[in-house]
């Protein structure tokens, strides 16, 4: 097991923030990776610290073809449309990370800078499209419309953050999520729960 790269945490609210100091983001159905490409070598490191590199070849190899010397992504693993397929490893070789934050650069440590300077600098170095690897937009506006929205098609709910802030590892309020109780994701939370209560019975 890898030493922990603890990720930010979103607190989890009833009601999408708006204001100029929030940004928004699609929350995706996926697994949560921080990539990592040090000395040479990529990282895939899951949030329990295990280094996933072996299953999902196209980050890997997106991540050798960017130019730099060093750097460090938070995203989300993904593969098409469907989290059962990523759950079960039906298509490992196609799956993408799609990533939201730049934590270190070149050697250079990103995570004291607020979110708006982090998110312009990632959006630059991702501009070219290339398979494996995708930036996710930020959209302003707000938060309760946004939120609106991405239930009526579906989506698994929005990610809000504060755009003047730097990064925040661990359980964090400067990052905030607003869930779709519709969405099959938090059918499998409550699934999990209860299998889990029937088990202590």
């Amino acid at each position: 097991m890898l030493r922990l790269f603890q990720p930010c945490l979103p607190t989890r609210v009833p009601r999408a923030p708006s204001g100029p100091q929030w940004c928004h983001e699609i929350k995706h159905d996926g697994f949560r990776i921080v990539a990592r490409l040090v000395e040479g070598r990529v990282i895939l490191q899951t949030k329990q610290g295990y280094d996933w590199s072996d299953r999902y070849p196209l980050i890997v190899d997106a991540l050798y073809r960017l130019k730099v010397s060093s750097i460090v992504l938070d995203g989300e693993a993904m593969s098409g449309d469907s989290f059962d397929d990523l759950w079960n490893r039906a298509d490992d070789e196609a799956v993408r990370l799609c990533a939201f934050d730049l934590l270190e650069l070149n050697g250079e440590d990103y995570r004291e800078k607020p979110l708006a300077e982090r998110k312009n600098r990632l959006a630059k170095l991702l501009k070219k499209d290339r398979p494996g690897l995708e930036y996710v937009e930020q959209l302003e506006g707000d938060g309760e419309k946004i939120f609106e929205h991405a239930c009526k098609i579906g989506l698994e709910g929005i990610v809000s953050k504060r755009v003047d802030m730097p990064y925040q590892a661990g359980l964090s309020k400067r990052w905030v999520k607003t869930k779709n109780r519709a969405h099959p994701a938090l059918m499998r939370v409550k699934e999990a729960f209860e299998r889990e209560q029937l088990g202590r019975v």
